[in-house]
């Protein structure tokens, strides 16, 4: 589809990988939106600390059922910092998102293995299961 995503290619990238028939352009920008909530949710812990951790699944859950495994994983990494992908990092992994290798991102393959995890929201995501 899109071999290298950036800041200039995401939304056609999106439009493309979007999952829903009949959609209106409310719904899909509604659906990407969810990209905003889940890095405001991330900030808002990393500044206050306190982790929605319920709610950040519920986002993701959402944005992964809409746009498919593959291009919401490189969708929220082209959107996330460092900082916030070590925290989206274990909810990827507790719903079995994260591949090891987040191919085409800004010109480079990122290797999900070099992000370390949140403490804090492991901890969380292990009193779910």
């Amino acid at each position: 589809m899109v071999d290298d995503l950036n800041d200039e290619n995401w939304l056609l990238y999106a439009a493309k990988a979007y999952q829903k028939l009949n959609a209106v352009q409310s719904e899909f920008e509604g659906d990407l939106m969810r990209i905003q909530f889940i890095k405001r949710l991330i900030t808002k812990y990393m500044d206050t600390g306190d982790l929605k951790d319920r709610l950040i699944l519920n986002h993701i859950i959402i944005f992964y059922n809409v746009f498919g495994v593959e291009p919401a994983t490189r969708l929220l990494f082209l959107k996330m910092t460092e900082k916030e992908m070590i925290v989206l990092k274990p909810f990827l992994i507790f719903l079995s998102y994260l591949p090891q290798i987040v191919n085409g991102v800004k010109g480079q393959n990122l290797n999900t293995d070099d992000i370390p995890l949140d403490k804090v929201a492991v901890k969380c995501l292990r009193e779910l299961k």
